[in-house]
């Protein structure tokens, strides 16, 4: 057991490894060209963020499939992870995830835009869509696509769930002990919580996370704001030395060490792929079911997505635990073996507010990325064994929240590590050899944002 344990460690590291980076970051740069930098839009899809067509196909609002989406993306990493890649990589590694998130726009604007454009209908009126309805449909290759829902779907129970589950018990067990709960019993009151929520479909999940999700954003945004206001000597300081240790080698106050520019971007650069997600092709399996009229503005409504998920909160992260261990002697890095301990020693460092956040927070992106998962995960085995797959991926879904806070996950992370970089492939084949149709569609419906595609839109049967 251990030799496998070893072997999936070594090969999570190398699917994740330089080459991964390069072809995700490279991706996020060629479609930022191709699609004439649609970044610059950002406050007009802001605005159709807000804006209901309820009139356009669709199963759900465009904010309602924004927020499905945010659930996901908005996890465990924007926190937890943020702490990890400053840890290894030095503080330069927080202006590496944040370019990561102003170029990863670009492409889950892409990813989201042929997922529209590309979805279809089942017979009894739902909307489905995402990468393997794009490979499919758009370019012939439903093999391609059959690989990237089977990826998905299992990906699903880790990344999205196991691992999520089992962050909640762990903050629960560690910081709210005054009301002791066994593991069992946290997993089986979420697993009965989850089991109302998405039994109910796509509508009863997007409407629990049109309001979860704006409410956790802004409460750890407002309490980021809030420390950072505390810590406001170290602030400047704090900017020029993200700024500066992400090119190069060098010591701050408070033990922080930059690695120089290969370990600053690559541990950023992944984090932040981690993050918001871009280039994976799961928000496009829920921005599929929006009510939009063309595919453009879904598109960009998505595209919100990694702002707020990478270009906000990933940076409000980096900047509280830069500036809190740069004003703050009482962390000794020295003692630190790892982003998660550097991560709660700098928010306990906050008189009562800290730990607040940092348990609320935790909880709260945790739980809805199991939900916004659940979503996908779903999608896609509808997509490989037909409608009669729904029910059981529920059960089998709820089941591993009740069990997986008692299991030890290193494993099952590294697996859903692997299988997200093997989702990733198939949809970058479709992002970049579409690449031409999205340029072509963008350029149109920019100029005529408002205008209805009559396209047919297929009714499937499975």
């Amino acid at each position: 057991m251990k030799a496998f344990s070893d072997f999936i460690s070594w090969l999570d590291g190398q699917v994740w490894g330089i080459p991964m980076i390069v072809l995700l970051f490279g991706t996020h740069l060629f479609l930022t060209a191709r699609t004439g930098f649609i970044q610059r839009k950002l406050g007009t899809a802001i605005k159709l963020s807000f804006t209901k067509d309820p009139d356009a196909p669709g199963d759900v609002s465009q904010f309602q499939a924004l927020t499905t989406a945010l659930a996901s993306t908005i996890g465990t990493g924007n926190i937890i992870g943020v702490g990890t890649a400053i840890f290894i990589g030095g503080p330069g590694a927080v202006l590496w995830c944040w370019l990561t998130g102003v170029f990863g726009i670009a492409t889950k604007y892409s990813e989201s835009l042929i997922a529209v454009k590309y979805r279809v209908q089942s017979a009894d009126g739902r909307m489905q869509g995402g990468a393997m309805y794009a490979l499919e449909r758009g370019l012939n290759m439903k093999w391609l696509g059959i690989l990237f829902a089977f990826f998905a779907t299992f990906a699903s129970f880790g990344i999205g769930n196991a691992t999520q589950i089992n962050a909640i018990a762990e903050v629960i067990e560690n910081n709210i002990n005054f009301i002791p709960t066994p593991r069992l019993g946290i997993g089986i009151i979420f697993g009965i919580i989850t089991a109302v929520v998405i039994l109910g479909g796509i509508k009863s999940i997007a409407t629990v996370c049109e309001k979860l999700v704006p409410f956790m954003a802004v409460f750890y945004v407002l309490g980021c704001i809030i420390i950072l206001g505390m810590n406001h000597d170290t602030l400047i300081p704090a900017i020029k030395t993200i700024c500066t240790l992400a090119f190069k080698p060098g010591a701050v106050a408070g033990g922080l060490v930059g690695q120089g520019i290969m370990m600053a971007a690559r541990y950023g650069i992944a984090r932040g792929l981690f993050s918001n997600e871009s280039g994976l092709g799961s928000a496009p399996l829920v921005a599929s079911a929006a009510q939009t009229r063309n595919p453009v503005r879904q598109a960009l409504v998505s595209a919100t997505g990694t702002f707020w998920d990478t270009v906000v909160v990933c940076l409000m992260t980096g900047l509280v635990l830069v500036t809190t261990i740069m004003r703050d002697n009482g962390i000794d890095m020295s003692t630190i073996e790892n982003g998660g301990q550097m991560t709660t020693a700098a928010f306990s460092q906050i008189p009562v507010l800290g730990p607040i956040i940092l348990v609320i927070g935790i909880i709260c992106f945790a739980y809805s990325t199991i939900l916004g998962w659940s979503y996908y995960g779903e999608r896609c085995a509808e997509y490989l064994f037909g409608k009669k797959a729904l029910l059981p991926y529920k059960l089998l879904y709820i089941a591993v929240i009740v069990i997986a806070p008692v299991v030890a996950l290193d494993l099952v992370w590294n697996i859903a590590d692997i299988l997200n970089a093997f989702m990733a492939i198939p949809n970058l084949v479709a992002v970049l050899a579409l690449s031409g149709t999205i340029a072509k569609d963008t350029k149109y419906y920019l100029a005529n944002l408002d205008e209805v595609d009559t396209t047919e839109i297929p009714v499937v049967d499975k």
